[in-house]
């Protein structure tokens, strides 16, 4: 059996209860070196065989998998912050139903939810913005072109941009470009919840000076929007006249 076990935005102790108890039942790990807090490796067995699939292929991913399971060994993927958000983790999945590998995913805390937790912030306001919008820009791996920038900022609602921290001089010019105000609300949030997390709240026009000044160059998040500024609505959800199925309006 396989597991896919979202290792959650950082900190050790952000992994699910479930996503511990696998990692402490594991016989093989093969963990995202690249991005994994290594503190979480501490759960495994002393016995359990450990992998960095930041070393390896796709195939030698699926090769140890597949010695795994000819010796009758439970394997954990553990992928960072959770497994469906750029976790490169469908093709893995459709490489173990052609052979035949049973599988399940245990869901983690994004590293997107951690930047909210780091900055204090709700990325869903009344008034500000009610969508939140995760995205990447395109490097290596291109982006639709129905999905750029440009076309996601004409909306100008909460926006999370995952794997391009080495590329803000460029997103600033298109996220301007596509409808946000140069001096839009932005935060740098770098590492969320790690022990040498960094905060740098800036504006969209000076998000590459930001990162520059501070020494980032990968493993952030940008985080863009309103939902960084003071001005919004109190929720319905509390207003002493505001019906629901749980409570009525009181009378005076």
């Amino acid at each position: 059996m396989v597991h896919f076990v979202g290792a959650g935005c950082g900190a050790a102790d952000l992994i699910t209860l479930r996503g511990k108890k696998l990692l402490e039942d594991a016989d093989v790990i093969i963990y995202a070196g690249s991005l994994v807090n290594p503190e979480l490796l501490r759960y495994a067995d002393p016995e359990c065989e450990i992998h960095n699939s930041a070393e390896m292929t796709l195939d030698e991913v699926i090769a140890v998998i597949k010695e795994a399971e000819e010796n009758d060994k439970n394997t954990v993927r553990l992928h960072t912050g959770d497994p469906s958000i750029f976790g490169a983790v469908r093709e893995q999945m459709d490489c173990l139903k052609i052979l035949g590998i049973s599988y399940d995913v245990c869901p983690g805390v994004s590293s997107f939810c951690g930047a909210a937790a780091s900055l204090k912030a709700e990325y869903t306001l009344p008034d500000v913005s009610q969508t939140v919008i995760l995205t990447r820009m395109e490097g290596r791996t291109p982006v639709p072109e129905s999905e750029s920038i440009e076309s996601l900022a004409a909306h100008c609602s909460t926006m999370v941009v995952f794997l391009s921290t080495g590329l803000l001089d460029e997103l600033s010019k298109r996220l301007i470009i596509g409808g946000y105000r140069p001096e839009t609300p932005a935060a740098i949030v770098y590492k969320a919840s790690w022990e040498d997390e960094k905060i740098c709240l800036c504006t969209v026009s000076d998000l590459a000076e930001t990162a520059k000044k501070n020494g980032i160059k990968k493993t952030a998040l940008i985080t863009i929007g309103d939902f960084l500024g003071d001005a919004y609505s109190l929720s319905k959800l509390y207003d002493p006249l505001f019906e629901t199925e749980f409570r009525k309006v009181k009378g005076e």
